[in-house]
């Protein structure tokens, strides 16, 4: 039975394991997209749609890998409640590298042109560092189910709110310059880089819930 239980933490240690590992191909995916649509690098954000690929083919890996576990070991109480988190964590996690290819296709869109005023470089590029701090923070959370640093999240999350609420506070001045065209764009663009952030809230919510049994009140 001893024997057991070891293989069976095993395998929920791998399966958090992979969750870490696709945090970091999420991370790395939106940090290239951010960098793609500051520089007008084509190339850049081809990359990242390319990868979006392996992304999701990975996600669907440890999904199946965790559905296998239930069936041959059909945990119970908190092992079935982790494996159950996981596969909603890697849902959340695959959503982000989804919202990362969105912001490289805006770049694909519009090259040669920028998609970016150079007025608002600097809050895109501030929501970019953002969403790169979140995701290295939601890595940490899942790997250590530090339930203090999820909660941290939450603030992190509130820096990118704010970052969106003045991208809109620009785009709705009656004095706009860049048209409408321009607008949509960068509206698309806030909303990307701010669920992007909520997807990493869900998982830290989710990562407390495990560990302690109740619902934050982040």
């Amino acid at each position: 039975m001893a024997l057991i239980r070891s293989v069976f933490q095993d395998e929920l240690d791998s399966v958090s394991q992979s969750l870490v590992d696709l945090t970091e191909m999420v991370s790395i995916s939106m940090s290239k997209a951010t960098r793609a649509m500051l520089t007008r690098d084509l190339k850049l954000a081809e990359e990242v749609i390319a990868e979006d690929e392996k992304i999701d083919e990975y996600q669907h890996e440890i999904d199946n890998r965790i559905i296998d576990i239930i069936a041959r070991q059909q945990p119970v109480a908190s092992d079935l409640r982790a494996l159950v988190t996981a596969l909603r964590m890697g849902s959340d996690l695959e959503r982000m590298g989804d919202l990362a290819e969105h912001v490289a296709k805006i770049t694909r869109l519009r090259h040669p042109d920028s998609a970016v005023p150079v007025e608002l470089i600097q809050t895109i590029t501030a929501m970019g560092e953002a969403a790169e701090k979140i995701t290295i923070k939601t890595g940490v959370v899942i790997a250590t189910r530090d339930t203090e640093m999820a909660i941290q999240l939450e603030k992190d999350d509130d820096v990118m709110d704010k970052l969106h609420r003045e991208l809109i506070g620009v785009l709705i001045e009656p004095n706009w310059p860049h048209g409408i065209e321009s607008a949509i764009d960068l509206t698309l663009l806030g909303r990307y880089y701010e669920r992007y952030a909520d997807h990493a809230v869900s998982i830290s919510r989710r990562v407390y819930f495990l560990v302690t049994g109740k619902y934050a009140s982040l």
